[in-house]
């Protein structure tokens, strides 16, 4: 008996990032691919916040700065997910540094390749 619950915990715990991971999607938290969404949340500068995980308002001069100068530029919603952001087959950097680390709504088609979640054709709702 005690083998068999030993079994049992082990294998709970090897699936539990998956049930809960499953979980998530079902609640409606992630669309279908080309799917259009709407996501309210803050505006990241994508390189600090995946290297060092650098976000909020002490971090707003320098999220400015990099979504300036050109590097990746995302979204933390409030479902707990990160989205990079991409206009109509261009950057969209230059409408979002006024932005950066600022709660703010965008509309878009969802995308989500190898693992990463993104927002094209992204325009901000006012």
């Amino acid at each position: 008996m005690k083998k068999l619950l030993m079994s049992m915990f082990a294998t709970l715990m090897l699936c539990a990032p998956a049930i809960a991971l499953e979980g998530h999607h079902q609640e409606g938290k992630e669309a279908a691919a080309g799917q259009t969404v709407t996501v309210k949340g803050e505006v990241l500068d994508m390189a600090c916040y995946i290297d060092h995980h650098a976000m909020g308002a002490k971090h707003a001069d320098c999220a400015k700065t990099c979504i300036e100068s050109g590097l990746p530029v995302g979204i933390k919603g409030e479902d707990g997910m990160t989205y990079l952001l991409i206009g109509e087959h261009k950057p969209i950097n230059k409408q979002l540094i006024p932005y950066a680390s600022k709660t703010i709504t965008v509309k878009g088609k969802f995308v989500s390749r190898d693992g990463f979640n993104m927002i094209e054709n992204v325009e901000i709702v006012k």
